[in-house]
């Protein structure tokens, strides 16, 4: 015995349209003064006005429960799902309304065969657009979550919906060309072999592409921060997909290839806990190893007690003689590594330094030149 085919949605639909026609035509049966014609002309606008009651019923329904949701306090992608899924449902609904009315109007056999095309196209549309609804509610609270968290990826969250959003717009006019029936496979052979061309053509926009994916998943850097990328120092302003954008101290914007950042040495200036001060001192050769020794005691006594000055190091040292100087080498950190107020303490601390270098009668030295004349000059008005 002979398998029966399996239905098929075309199948399906047209049984449910003949089934619909029978029912009327039933029905016309109660009211056989009233015109055929004119009897499934009032039936069509009762099935459109059905299907706006339950596309308001069913909509209702969803908002509602997604209200339930965030009271109860549910999580917001139960919620966001719910909201993203009701434009589709009550598209849906009216598109089966709109059908069904112009199945039972009596149209011409072409006019119905246009109609029944018109609503499997809406109908693809409708789920194509229900998806996207979807996974675009699915990627904001995923980018929420990522802000929340403080996430390098969260920088990138918008440039990545762009590109699939573009991506599926293009899947859904292939889909929906496929379901009406055109050959889209012609298309895509030409679509990749015109897409190797492309590639081959645009290697360095798809290595800066590769090059910002990079970035995105190791997250050295974000917005607003202080970097050193291949010499070039200066606070990010933009991450993009071909390029990431410094401003320098001198207010220039620096444009660095995304290819070159993600091979490059990169220094965050912003991560650093405390910054570094190293910098040296020079007295006079008339300073006695008293006299520093105690101005080594002070220089140490002062920068441990400025709150400036983080207490995991503090080194002053008598490093060594100079050409014209005794040498005084100073180490320390500031505990904001924040450039203003780093100057500002560094500023506090050289200040603190020529206080106590004048209140032990000490000079700071200079360079100076000594001559020697191996016979005394002659006195001034002689030759």
């Amino acid at each position: 015995m002979a398998q029966e085919p399996a239905p098929t949605p075309g199948r399906v639909v047209s049984a449910v349209v003949q089934l619909l026609q029978e029912l009327v035509d039933w029905v016309h049966g109660f009211f056989p003064r009233i015109n055929g014609s004119l009897f499934h002309f009032i039936a069509g606008l009762a099935l459109i006005v059905i299907a706006a009651l339950l596309r308001t019923l069913a909509t209702g329904v969803l908002i509602r429960r997604a209200r339930q949701k965030a009271d109860a306090g549910g999580t917001n992608v139960e919620e966001e799902f719910l909201m993203a899924i009701v434009p589709p449902i009550g598209a849906f609904f009216m598109v089966c309304g709109i059908y069904a009315a112009l199945a039972v109007f009596n149209l011409p056999l072409e006019a119905e065969r246009i109609a029944a095309y018109g609503a499997r196209a809406a109908a693809t549309v409708i789920v194509l657009w229900g998806i996207f609804c979807v996974g675009a509610g699915t990627l904001t609270q995923f980018e929420k979550a990522a802000r929340s968290k403080d996430l390098g990826i969260a920088v990138f969250m918008p440039l990545v919906r762009k590109m699939l959003g573009f991506s599926f717009a293009v899947l859904g006019v292939l889909v929906l060309a496929e379901s009406l029936g055109l050959d889209v496979k012609t298309f895509l052979a030409g679509l990749g072999i015109g897409g190797l061309a492309v590639a081959l053509a645009a290697q360095d926009t798809i290595a800066n592409m590769f090059g910002s994916f990079v970035v995105v998943l190791d997250h050295p850097f974000r917005v607003g921060d202080t970097v050193r990328i291949a010499g070039n120092e200066g606070t990010v302003e933009d991450i993009g997909l071909r390029s990431t954008r410094l401003r320098t101290s001198a207010r220039t914007q620096i444009v660095m290839p995304n290819k070159l950042v993600a091979t490059e040495a990169i220094t965050n200036l912003s991560r650093m806990p405390q910054r570094r001060v190293d910098q040296a001192i020079g007295l006079t050769y008339a300073t006695t190893p008293e006299q520093m020794e105690a101005i080594l005691g002070d220089l140490r006594a002062l920068l441990r007690a400025d709150p400036g000055v983080h207490p995991s190091l503090v080194g002053v040292y008598f490093s060594g003689y100079g050409e014209s100087t005794l040498d005084i080498q100073i180490v320390y950190f500031t505990s904001d590594a924040a450039w203003a107020q780093h100057m500002e303490v560094r500023e506090r601390i050289n200040l603190k330094i020529m206080r106590a270098v004048a209140a032990r009668n000490l000079e700071f030295a200079f360079p100076t030149q000594t001559v020697i004349h191996a016979t005394p000059p002659p006195a001034i008005g002689q030759r």
